[in-house]
């Protein structure tokens, strides 16, 4: 475990981040009233999750492996955190979906079928507790891994 806490910690920190934005689009209308616009403006999270990137597997360069990291090292150390990120999504989904926001599937359903972009049936099936759930999981560890990938070959060391 000790060899992990630097992992740990950050995707702790990334699904608080999660939580935190999540609670900013639901209050400033982005689940509600303004959720046509939702699908632009939700996009912006990648912007604080690939500094919460950079700031992990630095912190594991520099704290772990003494400021000297392979591309390979910072892969397998974002890789790591991708993991844990997608152990802890279905938690985060939940909490977003029962406490934060309970009406956002209601809403975003409403929606799509109004703008007849998708039958109820198939926007029921779509927008839910369970498919979220399960596409956060999966979404965490695809895009973690690659957001690992990039920012490990700006942080890995430079072969003089």
């Amino acid at each position: 475990m000790k060899n992990f806490k630097t992992e740990i910690k950050w995707a702790i920190i990334f699904s608080i981040v999660t939580l935190l934005w999540m609670f900013l689009e639901k209050n400033v209308g982005l689940h509600g009233k303004h959720i046509s616009q939702h699908a632009i403006y939700t996009n912006l999270i990648a912007i604080p999750y690939i500094i919460i990137f950079y700031l992990a597997i630095r912190e594991k360069k520099q704290e772990y492996y003494q400021g000297i990291m392979s591309w390979q090292q910072g892969l397998i150390s974002g890789g790591i955190m991708s993991v844990l990120i997608a152990l802890l999504a279905p938690l985060v989904q939940y909490i977003v979906s029962t406490i934060i926001t309970p009406d956002y599937f209601n809403n975003v359903i409403a929606y799509v079928v109004d703008q007849e972009r998708m039958t109820e049936k198939a926007a029921r099936n779509y927008f839910n507790l369970k498919s979220y759930m399960i596409q956060s999981a999966f979404g965490a560890l695809a895009m973690g891994v690659v957001t690992a990938a990039i920012v490990s070959l700006f942080l890995k060391t430079k072969k003089k």
